[in-house]
């Protein structure tokens, strides 16, 4: 029986058990769109991270004091390894590091009027802003003068400019209190909204790190050196120069552990690449098992199918049909069944991702692999739990299928 004959009389078969058939994909439509949608979601995820890692800036470096050193855990407040002099060494010193900015962190109470907001203060450089991609909406940045006599002056997002200037005033040229210091805004950021994992890349205060240095933290180290390499391809160059240079500052010989450690954008993209991956296999594993389920059913279904048409394999068998002919027969019976179903799958579950990316604004990406895996898995499933059940009927006695009541 060629296999366009075989199609013919499988079709025949399952058109006489329409709600039987379609029951059974069922299990196959439901686990398709399931890992459809879950592999999108975690896909998207990915991509979302990628992204806003990248807008960060991809060649950006961070330096920051070795907390683990000789494996004893420290406090971010004992470490005081970072000097202003090993942000100034960097920046004259690497040749592949394009800009370099200190930064000291506080956390402390806003104040105008009668309205205050909780927020954290960021000491920085003018520099900042291009290693982390920044930019001014209204007002400028401070200058490299303001940093020089530690002057009270700060940026702020926007959700501070919210969260403060409640009745619409204009922030430029404000005065607001940190705890009970005076700052003069002389910017405001222009919006980024959250980043993947939540958080307001708004709420945010700027001010230079000399500042916060002296009048709010009353230190004189830093805690963490921003650094941007000239390129992407130069970041690994642009931290063996920076290693080196610390080498030197801080009198490491080789034999020694640094005070300090050094990480780059490209290990945090891969580190989230590895984690979103994770939950990704996961998510898509879990609805898999679905499929399992409905593999099951397609077993289940052609059994009773064989058991329903003995007397009809027997006659077929009567007037000439092969074992390998009636195996075939409900072998395409079960694959029609399972690729019907994950086609209907993979349309549903494309329609729920892009639904869902619309209705709650979730990063949500499709991607082809997820769609030739699904379908893939579903010519897979058919022939493997339907092969049993034809195998049985294909064994079938002839005689005894024929007297079958």
């Amino acid at each position: 029986m060629n296999i366009k004959n075989l199609i013919t009389v499988a079709l025949r078969a399952l058109n006489n058990n329409k709600m039987r058939c379609f029951l059974t994909m069922l299990g196959i439509i439901i686990g398709v769109s399931s890992v459809i949608v879950m592999l999108a979601l975690g896909e998207g995820t990915k991509e979302s991270i990628k992204g806003n890692i990248s807008s960060m800036g991809s060649n950006m470096i961070f330096v920051m004091p070795n907390y683990n050193r000789q494996g004893v855990s420290q406090s971010a407040s004992s470490m005081e390894s970072l000097k202003v002099q090993d942000a100034q060494d960097i920046k004259t010193n690497c040749a592949h590091v394009k800009d370099v900015s200190p930064v000291v962190n506080g956390s402390g109470q806003l104040i105008f009027g009668a309205n205050n907001h909780p927020v954290s203060i960021n000491g920085v450089s003018p520099s900042y802003l291009k290693i982390r991609k920044l930019s001014i909406q209204d007002g400028q940045m401070f200058t490299d003068s303001d940093v020089k006599r530690a002057a009270k002056v700060c940026i702020v997002g926007k959700t501070v400019v919210d969260k403060l200037f409640t009745n619409g005033e204009d922030p430029i040229g404000k005065i607001i209190r940190y705890n009970s210091i005076p700052f003069q805004i002389v910017g405001v950021l222009k919006s980024k909204g959250s980043s993947t994992m939540g958080e307001d890349q708004d709420d945010v205060m700027l001010a230079p790190y000399t500042t916060v240095q002296k009048r709010i933290l009353a230190i004189t180290h830093l805690q963490t050196i921003f650094v941007s390499a000239t390129t992407e391809e130069a970041s690994d160059k642009a931290i063996k120069e920076i290693t080196q240079v610390l080498n030197q500052n801080h009198k490491i010989q080789h034999s020694q552990e640094a005070d300090f450690e050094i990480k780059s954008q490209e290990e945090l993209m891969k580190t989230m690449n590895t984690v979103t991956s994770t939950i990704t296999l996961l998510l898509g594993s879990v609805a898999g098992i679905s499929l399992i389920v409905g593999g099951i059913g397609i077993m289940n279904i052609m059994y009773v199918s064989v058991t329903e048409r003995t007397k009809e394999i027997g006659l077929r068998m009567s007037v000439g049909a092969r074992g390998s002919d009636i195996l075939s027969q409900f072998l395409v019976e079960a694959i029609i069944i399972s690729v019907a179903g994950g086609i209907i799958g993979i349309l549903l579950g494309t329609i729920g991702s892009v639904v869902i990316k619309a209705a709650t604004g979730y990063a949500v990406s499709v991607s082809s692999f997820s769609i030739i895996l699904s379908f893939a898995v579903c010519t897979i499933i058919g022939i493997f739990f339907g092969w049993y059940p034809a195998k049985k009927a294909a064994n079938l006695d002839p005689i005894e299928a024929i007297r079958y009541e």
